[in-house]
């Protein structure tokens, strides 16, 4: 592992968990725009299997990935956090 296979590596997974947790953002606005507790709760499930998709895919695209993929996948999770802490700050400001 060479240092700039790891920051390929992570600059990947962090733009592949972005795109993942704008994915969840846009669920969760859909989920909570109903107003309803059936609808947040499936808006949850949703971004659950999102996120364990996206975690999923990198895992075993892991044979063919040019760089190291442990830290892509280590980049995705904290992307798909650190997204979902903004929406969340974001949120809580509005009210």
């Amino acid at each position: 592992m060479n240092m700039p296979s790891i920051l390929i590596g992570a600059l990947a997974g962090l733009a592949w968990g972005a795109l993942c947790g704008w994915i969840n953002t846009l669920i969760l606005k859909k989920a909570m725009r109903k107003n309803e507790t059936n609808a947040i709760m499936a808006g949850n499930l949703g971004r659950l299997l999102i996120d364990g998709l996206a975690l999923l895919a990198v895992f075993l695209l892991r044979r063919v990935l040019p760089f190291p993929y442990e830290v892509m996948l280590i980049a995705t999770a904290l992307a798909l956090s650190a997204v979902t802490l903004i929406f969340a700050f974001r949120f809580s400001r509005k009210k």
